[in-house]
């Protein structure tokens, strides 16, 4: 059975040593490409056509966007998530762009080699000690998905949401979209309706909910 081929993608050497290290005594394994930057991770995908490449999620650049990109154009490819970052969030954005599998740092080294093998296998492999965060943030994400889908606000009523979040009044609102006050109202009284919402604090509310905003980021009830 031939190895399975590895690139690993961390800004930090002493990092990607170790990787190597561990994944070449396996005999399992093969690493064929390592980088330290975010272009590494679809340079390497185009270059070397590994079975699965290691990430570190906290490098500068769009990491999660660089994701995304190979999964599009090379779906064979699998992307394991090795990193120190404890941030649910940005797991649930790595999980939902394509990764296979999140690993935190620190954890046993079996787990990031348990971690290559599921990728493989095609299932979905998360540190044990992080999935219920990882799991409640990505149910919480489909809610909102769902909330947003069952509203189905217009371009225009979705900008006066992401306005009103920001805390502006209506004449600001007008100011923001080249409108007049009286329209934005009207906006706002549709808003109401679809919210189901009796006044403004309600729809602010409701617009949290829709975009995740925890409840202490609540700055948009100043008036018109």
């Amino acid at each position: 059975m031939s190895a399975i081929t590895v690139a690993v993608v961390d800004d930090h050497p002493i990092v990607v040593e170790g990787i190597v290290t561990v994944l070449e005594k396996t005999g399992t394994f093969s690493v064929v490409s390592t980088g330290s930057g975010v272009n590494d991770i679809l340079g390497s995908a185009q270059s070397h056509g590994p079975d699965v490449i290691v990430v570190d999620l906290t490098m500068q650049g769009d990491v999660i966007g660089a994701v995304a990109r190979v999964r599009e154009a090379f779906p064979a490819t699998r992307i394991v998530i090795f990193t120190a970052s404890g941030s649910a969030e940005l797991a649930a954005k790595a999980l939902s762009a394509g990764a296979s599998a999140f690993v935190l740092k620190g954890s046993p080294q079996g787990d990031l080699i348990q971690a290559i093998t599921c990728a493989m296998a095609g299932e979905t492999y998360i540190t044990p000690s992080f999935a219920a965060r990882i799991i409640a943030e990505l149910e919480a994400k489909a809610r909102q998905l769902r909330a947003r889908q069952s509203m189905h606000l217009s371009i225009r009523e979705d900008q006066i949401v992401q306005l009103l979040l920001l805390g502006k009044k209506n004449s600001e609102i007008a100011r923001a979209l080249a409108l007049s006050e009286k329209t934005v109202k009207g906006y706002m009284s549709t808003l109401m309706q679809k919210l189901h919402a009796r006044n403004r604090v309600e729809v602010v509310i409701a617009a949290q909910n829709l975009n995740g905003v925890p409840d202490s980021a609540a700055v948009a009830t100043r008036g018109t």
